[in-house]
């Protein structure tokens, strides 16, 4: 099967995210920053739990898509769940610890919340 383009692979793990009913999803675009991806989607669940069905989700969708096998990081525990796309980085967290990691400003992007209050 030939290989998902990062487009598609971009909407895939979007609709897998949605379909899982994450919260403050947020798309950064990567190119011509970094050569370690093309996008960044960060993403919270409300429970480990609920973080790491939601990783699960990505995974299962890219691979019924016939993306190679995304690598994964971050389960059992569950807090922050990174899943490796290639050219898509995805990263799951609970809210406690996105806010403490707080990626989106490393990034130079806000927060929804932060857009909200604005």
């Amino acid at each position: 099967m030939a290989a998902v383009p990062p487009s598609d692979t971009l909407k895939l793990a979007t609709h897998a995210i949605e379909e899982m009913k994450a919260e403050e999803t947020i798309i950064i675009d990567l190119q011509g920053k970094t050569s370690i991806a093309d996008h960044m989607i960060i993403t919270s669940g409300r429970s480990n739990r609920h973080v790491g069905s939601i990783a699960d989700e990505v995974v299962k969708v890219l691979k019924q898509a016939g993306h190679p096998s995304p690598r994964i990081e971050g389960v059992p525990h569950c807090d922050w769940v990174l899943v490796d796309c290639g050219d898509v980085i995805v990263h799951v967290f609970r809210p406690e610890v996105r806010t403490f990691y707080n990626l989106e400003k490393m990034w130079g992007v806000d927060r929804p919340t932060e857009l909200a209050a604005s």
